[in-house]
Protein backbone atom coordinates (compact mmCIF):
# COMPACT_ATOMS: atom_id res chain seq x y z
CA UNK A 1 0.00 0.00 0.00
CA UNK A 2 1.33 3.46 -0.90
CA UNK A 3 2.02 6.09 1.75
CA UNK A 4 -0.76 8.25 0.32
CA UNK A 5 -3.33 5.45 0.37
CA UNK A 6 -2.52 4.59 3.98
CA UNK A 7 -3.60 8.08 5.01
CA UNK A 8 -7.29 7.58 4.15
CA UNK A 9 -9.98 6.45 6.56
CA UNK A 10 -8.83 2.82 6.43
CA UNK A 11 -5.44 3.71 7.93
CA UNK A 12 -6.80 3.16 11.45
CA UNK A 13 -9.10 0.26 10.51
CA UNK A 14 -12.12 2.38 11.36
CA UNK A 15 -10.96 2.82 14.96
CA UNK A 16 -10.85 6.59 15.55
CA UNK A 17 -9.45 6.10 19.06
CA UNK A 18 -6.10 5.15 17.47
CA UNK A 19 -5.74 8.67 16.05
CA UNK A 20 -3.30 10.80 18.07
CA UNK A 21 -4.80 13.62 20.13
CA UNK A 22 -2.85 16.26 18.15
CA UNK A 23 -3.28 14.68 14.70
CA UNK A 24 -4.75 17.00 12.08
CA UNK A 25 -7.39 15.34 9.89
CA UNK A 26 -8.32 16.35 6.34
CA UNK A 27 -11.69 15.84 4.62
CA UNK A 28 -11.05 13.97 1.38
CA UNK A 29 -14.19 15.49 -0.16
CA UNK A 30 -13.52 19.23 0.27
CA UNK A 31 -10.00 19.20 1.85
CA UNK A 32 -11.12 21.01 4.99
CA UNK A 33 -8.61 20.39 7.81
CA UNK A 34 -9.71 19.70 11.36
CA UNK A 35 -6.96 20.92 13.69
CA UNK A 36 -7.37 19.83 17.33
CA UNK A 37 -5.45 22.93 18.41
CA UNK A 38 -8.23 25.11 16.98
CA UNK A 39 -11.33 22.97 17.63
CA UNK A 40 -14.46 23.61 15.56
CA UNK A 41 -16.44 26.80 16.04
CA UNK A 42 -19.41 25.63 13.97
CA UNK A 43 -19.98 22.58 16.13
CA UNK A 44 -19.00 24.42 19.34
CA UNK A 45 -16.02 22.12 19.92
CA UNK A 46 -13.35 23.81 22.09
CA UNK A 47 -9.66 24.01 21.13
CA UNK A 48 -7.63 21.07 22.36
CA UNK A 49 -10.22 18.46 21.34
CA UNK A 50 -8.72 15.50 19.47
CA UNK A 51 -10.51 14.02 16.46
CA UNK A 52 -11.34 10.86 18.43
CA UNK A 53 -13.09 12.94 21.10
CA UNK A 54 -15.46 14.78 18.74
CA UNK A 55 -19.20 14.33 19.46
CA UNK A 56 -20.97 11.60 17.51
CA UNK A 57 -23.03 14.05 15.44
CA UNK A 58 -19.97 16.00 14.24
CA UNK A 59 -19.61 16.28 10.45
CA UNK A 60 -17.39 18.32 8.15
CA UNK A 61 -18.41 21.98 8.71
CA UNK A 62 -17.70 22.84 5.08
CA UNK A 63 -19.23 20.06 2.95
CA UNK A 64 -21.27 18.14 5.57
CA UNK A 65 -19.23 15.01 4.85
CA UNK A 66 -19.21 12.17 7.39
CA UNK A 67 -16.30 11.99 9.83
CA UNK A 68 -15.13 8.69 8.34
CA UNK A 69 -14.28 10.63 5.17
CA UNK A 70 -11.29 12.25 6.90
CA UNK A 71 -7.69 11.17 6.49
CA UNK A 72 -4.73 11.76 8.78
CA UNK A 73 -2.37 14.54 7.72
CA UNK A 74 0.25 14.06 10.41
CA UNK A 75 0.85 12.57 13.85
CA UNK A 76 1.27 9.02 15.05
CA UNK A 77 -1.41 6.49 16.00
CA UNK A 78 -1.83 6.01 19.75
CA UNK A 79 -1.60 2.70 21.55
CA UNK A 80 -4.65 0.90 22.90
CA UNK A 81 -3.59 1.86 26.45
CA UNK A 82 -3.32 5.54 25.56
CA UNK A 83 -6.60 5.48 23.64
CA UNK A 84 -8.40 4.38 26.78
CA UNK A 85 -7.38 7.63 28.47
CA UNK A 86 -8.53 9.98 25.68
CA UNK A 87 -11.04 12.45 27.19
CA UNK A 88 -14.38 12.91 25.48
CA UNK A 89 -16.32 16.10 24.84
CA UNK A 90 -19.74 16.59 26.39
CA UNK A 91 -21.80 16.17 23.25
CA UNK A 92 -24.98 17.42 24.88
CA UNK A 93 -28.31 16.40 23.35
CA UNK A 94 -28.12 13.97 20.44
CA UNK A 95 -28.72 15.23 16.92
CA UNK A 96 -32.49 14.96 16.25
CA UNK A 97 -32.08 12.67 13.26
CA UNK A 98 -35.74 11.66 13.38
CA UNK A 99 -36.97 15.26 13.10
CA UNK A 100 -34.53 15.98 10.27
CA UNK A 101 -35.59 12.84 8.40
CA UNK A 102 -39.27 13.79 8.78
CA UNK A 103 -38.52 17.28 7.44
CA UNK A 104 -36.84 15.80 4.37
CA UNK A 105 -39.63 13.26 3.89
CA UNK A 106 -42.35 15.92 4.09
CA UNK A 107 -40.78 18.02 1.34
CA UNK A 108 -40.01 14.96 -0.78
CA UNK A 109 -43.74 14.23 -0.66
CA UNK A 110 -44.57 17.85 -1.52
CA UNK A 111 -42.17 17.67 -4.45
CA UNK A 112 -43.74 14.48 -5.78
CA UNK A 113 -47.39 15.30 -5.12
CA UNK A 114 -47.59 19.06 -5.63
CA UNK A 115 -44.51 20.62 -7.20
CA UNK A 116 -43.26 18.24 -9.89
CA UNK A 117 -43.58 19.77 -13.35
CA UNK A 118 -44.24 23.30 -12.14
CA UNK A 119 -42.20 26.03 -13.84
CA UNK A 120 -40.53 27.16 -10.60
CA UNK A 121 -38.95 23.72 -10.04
CA UNK A 122 -35.31 23.05 -10.95
CA UNK A 123 -35.29 19.39 -12.05
CA UNK A 124 -31.53 19.15 -11.50
CA UNK A 125 -32.06 19.36 -7.74
CA UNK A 126 -33.55 17.17 -5.01
CA UNK A 127 -34.61 17.52 -1.38
CA UNK A 128 -31.80 17.36 1.19
CA UNK A 129 -31.20 18.58 4.75
CA UNK A 130 -27.69 20.00 5.13
CA UNK A 131 -25.38 20.62 8.07
CA UNK A 132 -27.69 20.47 11.07
CA UNK A 133 -25.85 21.28 14.30
CA UNK A 134 -26.50 22.60 17.77
CA UNK A 135 -27.19 26.32 18.06
CA UNK A 136 -27.59 27.09 21.72
CA UNK A 137 -30.31 24.71 22.87
CA UNK A 138 -31.78 24.36 19.36
CA UNK A 139 -30.77 22.87 16.03
CA UNK A 140 -29.73 24.92 13.01
CA UNK A 141 -29.30 23.66 9.46
CA UNK A 142 -30.37 24.20 5.87
CA UNK A 143 -32.97 22.60 3.63
CA UNK A 144 -32.39 22.38 -0.11
CA UNK A 145 -35.32 21.61 -2.42
CA UNK A 146 -35.77 22.03 -6.20
CA UNK A 147 -37.63 25.30 -5.56
CA UNK A 148 -36.00 26.90 -2.48
CA UNK A 149 -33.04 26.97 -0.10
CA UNK A 150 -33.94 27.83 3.49
CA UNK A 151 -32.09 28.14 6.75
CA UNK A 152 -34.10 26.06 9.26
CA UNK A 153 -34.23 26.23 13.05
CA UNK A 154 -35.62 23.20 14.87
CA UNK A 155 -36.71 23.29 18.54
CA UNK A 156 -34.60 21.87 21.33
CA UNK A 157 -35.76 19.31 23.85
CA UNK A 158 -37.02 21.98 26.25
CA UNK A 159 -38.89 24.05 23.64
CA UNK A 160 -42.65 23.99 23.20
CA UNK A 161 -43.33 25.48 19.78
CA UNK A 162 -46.80 23.98 19.40
CA UNK A 163 -48.29 27.46 19.64
CA UNK A 164 -46.37 28.91 16.70
CA UNK A 165 -48.69 30.56 14.18
CA UNK A 166 -47.80 29.48 10.62
CA UNK A 167 -46.79 32.50 8.57
CA UNK A 168 -45.88 34.66 11.56
CA UNK A 169 -42.46 36.30 11.33
CA UNK A 170 -39.65 36.70 13.82
CA UNK A 171 -36.26 38.43 13.69
CA UNK A 172 -33.48 36.18 15.03
CA UNK A 173 -30.04 37.50 15.89
CA UNK A 174 -26.81 35.96 14.56
CA UNK A 175 -23.26 37.37 14.59
CA UNK A 176 -23.68 38.47 10.96
CA UNK A 177 -26.98 40.27 11.53
CA UNK A 178 -30.69 39.81 12.19
CA UNK A 179 -32.62 37.46 9.93
CA UNK A 180 -36.34 37.16 9.33
CA UNK A 181 -37.66 33.66 10.02
CA UNK A 182 -41.18 32.49 9.17
CA UNK A 183 -42.95 30.17 11.59
CA UNK A 184 -44.20 26.87 10.21
CA UNK A 185 -46.01 23.86 11.63
CA UNK A 186 -46.38 20.93 9.25
CA UNK A 187 -48.20 17.70 9.91
CA UNK A 188 -45.72 14.92 10.47
CA UNK A 189 -42.88 17.37 11.06
CA UNK A 190 -44.03 19.68 13.83
CA UNK A 191 -43.09 23.30 14.40
CA UNK A 192 -39.96 24.94 13.04
CA UNK A 193 -38.72 28.32 11.79
CA UNK A 194 -37.41 29.00 8.27
CA UNK A 195 -35.46 31.83 6.66
CA UNK A 196 -35.60 31.95 2.86
CA UNK A 197 -32.25 32.47 1.09
CA UNK A 198 -32.95 31.44 -2.51
CA UNK A 199 -36.20 30.91 -4.43
CA UNK A 200 -36.47 29.82 -7.17
CA UNK A 201 -33.28 27.78 -7.65
CA UNK A 202 -32.41 28.09 -11.33
CA UNK A 203 -28.97 29.60 -10.67
CA UNK A 204 -27.83 26.18 -9.38
CA UNK A 205 -26.68 23.78 -12.09
CA UNK A 206 -26.22 20.79 -9.77
CA UNK A 207 -27.13 19.42 -6.37
CA UNK A 208 -23.50 19.70 -5.29
CA UNK A 209 -23.52 23.42 -6.03
CA UNK A 210 -26.74 23.87 -4.05
CA UNK A 211 -25.52 21.93 -0.99
CA UNK A 212 -22.17 23.74 -1.03
CA UNK A 213 -24.05 27.04 -1.00
CA UNK A 214 -26.18 25.82 1.92
CA UNK A 215 -23.05 24.90 3.88
CA UNK A 216 -21.44 28.25 3.05
CA UNK A 217 -24.58 30.10 4.19
CA UNK A 218 -24.47 28.35 7.57
CA UNK A 219 -20.85 29.47 7.94
CA UNK A 220 -21.67 33.06 6.94
CA UNK A 221 -24.37 33.35 9.59
CA UNK A 222 -21.60 33.42 12.18
CA UNK A 223 -19.30 35.83 10.33
CA UNK A 224 -19.49 39.22 12.11
CA UNK A 225 -17.39 40.88 9.38
CA UNK A 226 -20.43 41.00 7.05
CA UNK A 227 -22.72 42.57 9.61
CA UNK A 228 -24.39 45.86 8.78
CA UNK A 229 -25.70 47.52 11.91
CA UNK A 230 -29.06 49.18 11.51
CA UNK A 231 -30.00 47.20 8.40
CA UNK A 232 -31.01 43.69 7.55
CA UNK A 233 -27.92 42.32 5.83
CA UNK A 234 -28.18 40.42 2.56
CA UNK A 235 -24.51 39.57 2.37
CA UNK A 236 -24.89 35.78 2.50
CA UNK A 237 -26.89 35.72 -0.69
CA UNK A 238 -25.07 38.61 -2.37
CA UNK A 239 -21.62 37.08 -1.87
CA UNK A 240 -22.74 33.69 -3.17
CA UNK A 241 -24.37 35.27 -6.23
CA UNK A 242 -21.08 37.02 -6.99
CA UNK A 243 -19.23 33.68 -6.77
CA UNK A 244 -21.70 31.98 -9.13
CA UNK A 245 -21.92 34.83 -11.64
CA UNK A 246 -19.72 34.78 -14.78
CA UNK A 247 -16.92 37.33 -14.98
CA UNK A 248 -18.39 40.62 -16.22
CA UNK A 249 -17.19 42.39 -19.33
CA UNK A 250 -14.90 45.35 -18.59
CA UNK A 251 -17.06 48.41 -17.98
CA UNK A 252 -16.14 51.84 -19.31
CA UNK A 253 -16.35 53.29 -15.81
CA UNK A 254 -16.89 51.75 -12.38
CA UNK A 255 -20.42 52.10 -11.05
CA UNK A 256 -21.20 51.78 -7.38
CA UNK A 257 -23.83 49.03 -7.09
CA UNK A 258 -27.11 49.70 -5.35
CA UNK A 259 -27.64 47.10 -2.65
CA UNK A 260 -31.20 45.77 -2.76
CA UNK A 261 -33.15 45.20 0.41
CA UNK A 262 -32.92 41.96 2.34
CA UNK A 263 -36.60 41.25 1.65
CA UNK A 264 -36.02 41.32 -2.10
CA UNK A 265 -32.82 39.28 -1.99
CA UNK A 266 -34.17 36.61 0.29
CA UNK A 267 -37.38 36.14 -1.66
CA UNK A 268 -39.68 36.84 1.29
CA UNK A 269 -42.49 37.92 -0.97
CA UNK A 270 -45.43 35.90 -2.27
CA UNK A 271 -43.43 32.66 -2.45
CA UNK A 272 -42.72 32.50 1.28
CA UNK A 273 -45.78 30.42 2.13
CA UNK A 274 -44.69 27.65 -0.24
CA UNK A 275 -41.08 27.87 0.98
CA UNK A 276 -41.89 27.41 4.65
Amino acid sequence: MSAAASRFEGSYLGDATRIGAATRMECKICWHVYDPAEGCEHWQVPPGTGFAALPDHWRCPVCDGARDQFMALDGEPVTAEAAATVPSVDAGPALPTGSIARLEAAFCEIHTAQMRGLPIVNDALAVKAVGFRRHGERWLGALVTPWFLNIVLLPGEGDDWSGLVPGAKELIEFPSGRYEFVHANRKGVGAYKACSLFSPMFEFASMLQATETASAALVSLFDPSIREDGAQTAEIRRRREEELAPSPEPAPAPVEPVRPSRRVLLGMGSAEAADA
